[in-house]
């Protein structure tokens, strides 16, 4: 795996291998429909460490019937009364579906934690019941994976300073997302300590250098490939069949339907 050091990958280098992943990850897809498999996908790190980025180049091409992203709000009312993990579960694939969680029932042992947004005694209960839940994933034939995005303080720094001055990613930006900052070490420790406890053999925690999102990319998506046992599944035979002849059908006259304007006339 590349290091924080490495020169960034070329772009045409990057799009090329990445058109050849997503064409098997389309071949994934169909092989966890055809075998009635179920994927999960987790996806933590630090805010700005390139998530969602590659959530979408891994959902860019997939059924979005079959392949669900699964990113939750803060809880409301009723589910703060529910026991913690029951909103997840809500949200697992059901057979032929592969569900990827960005953010998941992680946020207890990282921004709930470090921000004082759960009771001690809470982190300490989800830490000893987050490797019993896994366990009961994996036994029940579920297939789990599990992916820390990590990326260096000063490359996380510069992300945010972008996404300010970018109309279209300063909603990627919250307040929180920048406190997060003053508690670089104390997330930290969180990290350490959740790893800990939930890198488990049946359920391991994988992690991904990104300070270069090319290659963060492009090696997650690699592994997640490499770790499941998946084969083409051959496509069904299917003909264009012959357009049927007219049986006289005219279409309404255009002055009767509102059309949208052609805003390509001003360009």
């Amino acid at each position: 795996m590349a290091g924080k050091n490495a020169e960034k990958l070329p772009r045409k280098t990057y799009e090329k291998e990445l058109l050849r992943l997503q064409t098997e990850l389309v071949k994934l897809q169909e092989w966890v429909r055809a075998e009635g498999a179920r994927l999960i996908v987790i996806f933590e790190g630090r805010d700005a460490a390139g998530k969602g980025g590659t959530i979408q180049r891994i959902a860019e091409h997939l059924n979005p019937r079959a392949a669900r992203i699964a990113a939750l709000p803060k809880p409301t009312e009723r589910e703060r009364g529910q026991w913690y993990f029951q909103r997840y579960i809500a949200h697992l694939p059901a057979a032929g579906e592969i569900v990827l969680f960005d953010r998941s029932w992680y946020n207890r042992a990282g921004v709930e934690h470090v921000m004082g947004f759960c009771t001690k005694e809470e982190y300490q209960r989800f830490l000893r019941q987050c490797p019993i839940f896994e366990r009961m994933l994996v036994e029940e034939g579920i297939l789990l994976r599990k992916y820390w995005f990590s990326v260096s303080d000063t490359e996380q720094q510069e992300r945010f300073r972008r996404r300010l001055e970018d109309p279209l990613r300063r909603w990627k930006l919250s307040p929180m997302d920048l406190e997060s900052i003053t508690h670089w070490e104390a997330y930290s420790r969180a990290k350490d300590e959740m790893q800990v406890h939930t890198d488990i053999a049946e359920a391991p925690w994988y992690v991904v250098e990104s300070d270069d999102k090319r290659r963060a990319r492009l090696n997650m998506i690699a592994h997640l490939l490499d770790s499941v046992p998946y084969h083409e599944v051959p496509p069904p035979v299917l003909e264009l069949p012959e357009r049927p002849p007219s049986t006289g059908y005219q279409r309404p006259p255009r002055d009767l339907q509102t059309y949208v304007p052609d805003h390509t006339t001003s360009l």
